[in-house]
């Protein structure tokens, strides 16, 4: 049967979700799972957790651990990965340097400053992983669960002949969202939803044949709704469409929701990932504390129940069984979102079988979305490319394009940050070694300063003219 490697199967909470699907699925009895991370520390606390699982709901498959990852591909059917390179240490650094400088981030996993130091982090260990894949499990199927989603599959993309596609739960648990703010039962509605991850529109909401937009509009208007997702909220309100990612997210990626004080205390004042400062980084810090001294698989049933939200063990039993299965996933743009560039990452619905994986033409965006969504589209292109070409003047390009950050910073405020980032987490920025940020002096401008004598511009020239005849 099936051969799934789980890179990363030191994230306990995520790698026991995952293994607890795969086993809940009678498609997959007898399959062989590797488990592999960098240290034994958590994985052998997860193998045992494995086994219990498996022995104690006399479950048909088997499990061994690893720290050797090219042992643990070797011949695998499926890979997945759930990475964090740099831990929370480095988490740390994409929190607090930009804070520093007054970038106020709340998940600092995607976009900002954040999104783009993950992203070069991790690049370079999915590079490793898919290099690995080629010569030793050239036909499997690689599930990303690493953010930033679209920077990371946009990097997998370039991997010639790679199978791959990143997994997200934002889709799915806005639905759950859409029924209850429309009181229709989540089964009963039919959508279409495309887009970026964490940044995907629902162009199509219906029931029975009937739009449900006018319903969900209307019931956002109202301040009991509104106030669940400020930020979901306005953008549907100015934009049109309803988004898949909560206010703590979307608040991040746009520049009018946490530039000053005025708008975090307007937008982003609710607790639990609602926009507050830091809200995702003080979460992993607290669980890694937690962690240090308590094992949470030893409170954890082994008792297996209903398959979580995660698409992962659906898909891969599709393509076990050959029933159809379908999803909203992360590929490569090879001409399914239009209007968006070619060869970037999208987020798109696909349909899967035992013949692997089909994404689906979406065609054009509404030009706003797809303008919208381009704001982040640049910052992963720039991002992409500074980590293959070991450019950190890229890196400094990306992070001035970033809509929060461009929001509250200068151009040489943005350079010194990076520079600092740069410095900071260089361990595991292999593709900068020995390469530093161009340092741009500021330059002092005395009062009596004398212009230099050169030509103006002619647009200039003639608006001086007409100032001069109007008397100004």
């Amino acid at each position: 049967m099936a051969k799934i490697a789980m890179i990363g199967a030191g994230s306990l909470v995520f790698c026991k979700t995952l293994m607890s699907d795969f086993l809940a699925t009678l498609a997959l009895a007898g399959s062989e799972y590797r488990l592999m991370a960098l240290t034994h520390t958590r994985l052998d606390k997860m193998e045992a957790f494995v086994k219990r699982m498996i022995k104690d709901n006399g479950i048909d498959a088997s499990v061994v651990a690893t720290t050797d990852r090219r042992e643990a591909l070797k011949d695998a059917d499926y890979v997945v990965v759930m990475i964090q390179s740099g831990g929370v240490e480095e988490f740390r650094q994409d929190y607090e340097i930009p804070l520093k400088y007054g970038v106020d981030q709340c998940i600092g996993d995607t976009m900002g400053p954040g999104g783009v130091f993950r992203a070069l982090r991790h690049i370079p260990a999915l590079l490793e992983i898919a290099n690995d894949m080629r010569e030793v499990c050239p036909n499997a199927i690689l599930f990303n669960y690493a953010n930033p989603m679209a920077m990371c599959c946009w990097a997998l993309g370039r991997v010639q002949g790679l199978q791959f596609v990143g997994l997200c739960h934002g889709v799915q648990t806005t639905m759950d969202l859409i029924a209850s703010y429309t009181g229709v039962p989540k089964d009963e509605i039919d959508y279409l939803c495309a887009g970026i991850n964490h940044m995907g529109w629902f162009l199509r909401l219906q029931h029975q044949g009937k739009d449900l937009y006018p319903l969900l509009k209307e019931n956002f208007e109202k301040p009991g709704y509104y106030v669940n997702e400020k930020v979901r909220a306005e953008v549907m309100r100015h934009f049109g469409y309803f988004m898949t990612e909560s206010t703590g997210h979307l608040s991040e990626y746009l520049p009018y929701f946490r530039k000053n004080k005025k708008a975090l205390d307007l937008y982003c004042d609710e607790p639990s990932f609602g926009g507050e400062s830091g809200a995702y980084y003080k979460y992993c810090e607290m669980l890694a504390g937690k962690f240090a001294t308590t094992d949470p698989l030893a409170l954890e049933t082994t008792q297996l129940g209903p398959r979580s939200a995660e698409y992962c063990s659906h898909i891969i039993e599709a393509l076990e069984t050959g029933v159809p299965f379908r999803l909203n996933g992360n590929v490569r743009n090879d001409g399914y979102i239009t209007n968006l560039p070619n060869g970037s990452c999208v987020e798109v619905p696909i349909y899967v079988d035992r013949l692997g994986l089909h994404p689906t033409v979406v065609g054009n965006l509404p030009i706003q979305c797809a303008a919208l969504n381009m704001t982040n589209v640049l910052v992963q292109g720039l991002t992409v490319e500074a980590s293959f070409t070991g450019d950190p003047e890229l890196v400094m390009n990306a992070v001035a394009l970033d809509p929060l950050t461009a929001s509250v910073l200068t151009l040489k405020e943005i350079r010194d940050m990076v520079a600092e980032m740069l410095q900071a987490e260089a361990k595991y920025l292999p593709q900068f070694a020995r390469k530093t940020l161009r340092p741009v002096p500021s330059i002092s401008i005395p009062k009596d300063v004398q212009r230099a004598e050169v030509p103006l511009d002619p647009a200039l020239a003639i608006a001086n003219r007409f100032m001069k005849l109007a008397g100004a």
